[in-house]
């Protein structure tokens, strides 16, 4: 289902109707070529029909998400914890893809998580027990604060670059993720997202542009800076959904690190 999600609401689609289908040949897909991973390896990676490759996206993605399942319940056993923590990186997980590949957070994922973090925290301030989440107080002022920090480097962002530097997508993921951490570790998540996207923007994806750069003839003499290179643009929400899981899973720690307590 996630994969269903992942294509087909940054298009505006529902993800109930209509059924899947192939996207090249519209083939309608039968339940047996819609089970998880066995039917992409029964098929051989290729629509029935038309024979159109399909991408290793679904496997992997129903691969990533039943190991997180299995994991969740394997640390926190089968409570209602796991579901949270499983629940969330999924979420999670469909943001960074969806971002990674549109440069677009779906609502749909962001306002779900938030809605479920905030419904479970209400309950769980019944229960009595949290987890690694924000008790209730802390998810509503979370929330707002996620929000609002990513409103405030957005804006400074747009007064530097002179263009638009975050989307309100990064807003609502943010305030979801705060739901779920709490206003601290909100805050540690920014900064964690922006050290895991700097690191991967300065080691992988600017040497690369910069390399490609070089080999177009016509511009290879055109110095750094200038309109011949433009540096490509990075998706935040791709660095804030691993720093998200990162500071859910140890942000106490991690902030008793940073404070020396």
């Amino acid at each position: 289902f996630l994969n269903v999600c992942i294509g087909r609401w940054p298009a505006e689609l529902s993800v109930v109707r209509p059924r899947s289908r192939c996207p090249n040949c519209g083939h309608q897909l039968a339940w047996f070529e819609n089970i998880p991973l066995l039917s992409w390896l029964a098929l051989r990676a290729r629509c029935r029909c038309c024979e159109e490759p399909i991408s290793a996206q679904y496997p992997l993605v129903e691969l990533a998400v039943a190991g997180i399942w299995t994991l969740a319940v394997a640390h926190f056993g089968p409570s209602l914890t796991a579901f949270r923590v499983a629940t969330t990186v999924t979420v999670l997980l469909g943001v960074a893809i969806t971002d990674g590949k549109h440069y677009l957070i779906p609502d749909g994922f962001t306002l779900f998580g938030l809605g479920f973090t905030l419904a479970l925290a209400a309950y769980a301030w019944f229960a009595g027990d949290n987890g690694p989440f924000a008790a209730l107080g802390d998810a509503v002022i979370g929330a707002c604060a996620g929000a609002g920090l990513i409103a405030i480097v957005g804006w400074l962002g747009e007064v530097a670059l002179k263009k638009e530097a975050m989307g309100l997508g990064d807003m609502t993921l943010m305030a979801f993720v705060g739901a779920a951490v709490g206003p601290t570790r909100a805050i540690i998540t920014v900064f964690v997202g922006a050290a895991i996207g700097a690191a991967v923007f300065l080691g992988v994806v600017y040497p690369v542009a910069w390399m490609r750069r070089g080999r177009r003839s016509a511009q290879a003499e055109l110095p750094l800076g200038e309109p011949g290179f433009e540096p490509p643009l990075v998706p935040f929400g791709v660095f804030l959904a691993p720093a998200a899981v990162v500071t859910l899973l140890w942000g106490n720690a991690l902030f008793a690190w940073i404070t020396g307590g």
